[in-house]
């Protein structure tokens, strides 16, 4: 068959939750167990993976802080690609595709070259970590609104809505935020959050080996530093916290 003559592929931006492959939603299963190519990212675990055909491409384009294996474009590129040699492609993300993921600058460049694509949602690694660490993220009597939010930009600055996010009875998650937690926690407080609100910390959400460290704003990032945490790692800011003490169920 002729490259011409080829039938066009398809891509697929999959959700693979935040860890835990039971949370991978039917439909993302069915299709990881389908797919000719997954292209996958660096928070996706191995029993996902497990799932595809012994003879599917697996191709890593993961990103961790500061350290990229293939440049976004180039991600961009390689999905294209793949879809106009006639493969069904799966771009599998942890989390949900469409927060944080950079699923939406894919889906353009896809579209952009007529590629035919679906997009199944995924948990999204606050759902997770949250319910998996034992605080609502939401609650009638600490919290009605709940912000998800990124600490750390495309220019690497966290010069973020400071004055939005210091509003009370409000629950507060920030994506890629560790290495600017200090930064975080002085301008909430600055904005008019207490110190003592309490904040947390959940690192591997959902898997046997999460963390989760608990502290306040005030006490927050040295509580980072003395424990040696790491990314991949959320941090959760909001009175919501507290509840953590009898609503825990997982790390018990």
């Amino acid at each position: 068959m002729t490259q011409a003559s080829r039938p066009a592929g398809k891509v697929w931006l999959v959700g693979a939750g935040p860890g835990d492959p039971d949370l991978l939603t039917v439909k993302a299963a069915r299709l990881v167990a389908a797919a000719d190519a997954i292209v996958y990212d660096h928070l996706v675990g191995p029993g996902i993976l497990r799932m595809a055909r012994p003879e599917a491409r697996r191709i890593y384009a993961g990103k961790q802080s500061s350290k990229h294996s293939m440049p976004q474009s180039d991600i961009n590129r390689l999905l294209v690609d793949l879809a106009r040699e006639g493969l069904a492609v799966v771009r599998l993300k942890g989390g949900d595709p469409f927060i944080f993921g950079r699923g939406g600058e894919e889906l353009e460049t896809l579209a952009e070259s007529g590629i035919h694509f679906e997009v199944v949602p995924g948990v999204t690694a606050a759902a997770g970590c949250g319910a998996y660490s034992g605080f609502p993220l939401t609650h009638r009597n600490h919290a009605q609104a709940v912000v998800f939010v990124t600490g750390h930009l495309k220019d690497g600055t966290v010069d973020l809505d400071w004055p939005a996010l210091a509003r009370p009875r409000q629950t507060i998650v920030f994506y890629m935020g560790i290495g600017a937690a200090a930064e975080i926690c002085r301008q909430l407080i600055a904005h008019g959050l207490p110190s003592m609100t309490p904040a947390a910390v959940v690192r591997n959400g959902t898997l046997a080996d999460q963390r989760t460290l608990l502290a306040t704003l005030g006490t927050l990032p040295h509580r980072i530093a003395e424990s040696g945490i790491t990314p991949p790692a959320l941090i959760v800011v909001g009175s919501v916290v507290a509840l953590r003490e009898r609503l825990n169920w997982f790390e018990k």
